[in-house]
């Protein structure tokens, strides 16, 4: 992989890899974990009658996934959004990317568009494997497109790392992106009555959403804690028996208790 692309060959993944591909015509890009034999475990938006498909991936529940390859292809769970594909049919024909982990913040700055590495350090294929594999079988809660979206789910496999803060931004670079660029370009506007040259301008608006990227990786954020992949449900608020519990999770640097 290099600094301007992570596009990679098919031969090159291994299980445990975050890998991507880009849709509508690099409008925005879907993620999921390889598990090994050329299968995909991922996460989508489950389609109601009213809803579209214009912006992200939809698994459409009222039909079935045919693959001629693999007959387990499009396993889900009922009411789940995590599924497992084949590599082909994650794919769509699109090209295949590998995210990049525990890159340096220079690298990490360079590589301008967001949902494609991170600072965080990835835990072991083996932890990232079964965490992917159990969330198939036990969902990864609602789907939101910035809260809780398929780079998400992606992250938090490889980290097992979740945001404090459900109000504010999610682990999606993807998402911070698409914040972060017109939030850069709104704060960055009355400095062109100090810089008149549009070269300057541009240069301090680029430098500023590079930084809103940044300060949104899991890598640095604070309010990441880390939670187990069997404490998920009571994170995510899922089942009514585990409501107002207290997990005993594992922030970056030391434990304390979140309510669950």
């Amino acid at each position: 992989m290099g600094l301007l692309t992570n596009r990679v060959e098919r031969s090159e993944i291994k299980p445990g890899d975050h890998i991507y591909t880009y849709r509508a015509l690099f409008a925005y890009s879907h993620h999921g974990i390889y598990v090994g034999g050329s299968k995909v475990v991922h996460f989508t938006r489950i389609e109601n009658s009213s809803d579209t498909a214009d912006d992200e991936e939809v698994l459409n529940l009222s039909s079935s996934i045919s693959c001629p390859t693999f007959p387990d292809c499009g396993f889900r769970q009922p009411s789940s959004g995590v599924v497992l594909s084949c590599l082909d049919c994650f794919l769509k024909n699109g090209s295949l990317y590998c995210f990049e982990y525990g890159v340096t913040p220079s690298v990490f700055l360079a590589k301008v568009r967001g949902g494609t590495c991170t600072t965080a350090a990835s835990d072991s294929p083996e932890t990232v494997i079964h965490r992917a594999m159990h969330l198939l079988q036990n969902g990864f809660g609602n789907y939101d497109v910035f809260q809780n979206n398929c780079e998400d789910f992606a992250l938090y496999c490889k980290t097992g790392l979740l945001t404090l803060d459900r109000l504010g931004a999610g682990r999606s670079g993807q998402a911070s992106s698409v914040i972060g660029a017109p939030l850069a370009a709104l704060i960055s506007s009355p400095l062109k009555l100090l810089i008149p040259s549009p070269v300057g301008v541009a240069t301090v608006t680029a430098g500023m959403y590079c930084m809103s990227r940044y300060a949104t990786d899991i890598g640095v954020r604070t309010d990441v804690i880390k939670v187990a992949v069997e404490d998920l449900a009571m994170n995510l608020g899922l089942g009514s028996s585990n409501e107002g519990a207290v997990v005993v999770a594992q922030p970056q640097a030391s434990n304390r208790q979140v309510a669950g």
